[in-house]
């Protein structure tokens, strides 16, 4: 019995945990339902290995009974925005790949929103990528958004790469 508890609790958390890096900004209702509207959601992160990079992603959250008890699967329907917002500084040697900068689940166990980050060497640029991603097979939605390496003020933009 406690093992089971374990497991579920584990579960549990591992699914809603995931975001806690993440501010949600605000929702806004889509459709009216008896029990918990459907909405679109806005949540802003901060790249964990860059600082002055802020990214904002939106994405459709479903309603009714088992919206609310976090049961029911959302759409892979979402967009992103990066923007720098301070001098762009890298934490550490920041490689050509580096996928799930940030993660949030779509629904209780099989479904996630994934953000990655690529570098583009030849333009100077940061690319951040967000895709769905299920056990089985994800979506081909997907919503892209750049950063290139500028500025900010008198202080010029510092980043290694592997």
């Amino acid at each position: 019995m406690n093992k089971t508890f374990a497991l579920i609790t584990l579960a549990a958390a591992s699914a809603f945990g995931s975001a806690a890096h993440a501010e949600t900004v605000g929702c806004v209702s889509t459709t009216w339902r008896v029990v918990n509207n459907d909405k679109v959601c806005v949540q802003s992160f901060k790249d964990p290995d860059i600082d002055g990079v802020v990214c904002h992603v939106s994405y459709a959250q479903t309603g009714g009974i088992s919206g609310a008890l976090g049961f029911a699967e959302n759409p892979s329907r979402f967009s992103l925005a990066c923007r720098q917002v301070g001098p762009i500084v890298g934490k550490k040697k920041i490689p050509k790949i580096e996928e799930k900068i940030f993660t949030h689940r779509m629904s209780f166990l099989f479904k996630g929103l994934n953000v990655s980050r690529l570098w583009d060497q030849a333009n100077k640029t940061l690319v951040y990528l967000v895709v769905s991603e299920k056990i089985i097979n994800g979506s081909p939605f997907n919503s892209v958004s750049t950063v290139p390496l500028m500025p900010w003020g008198t202080q010029q933009a510092v980043l290694e790469t592997k």
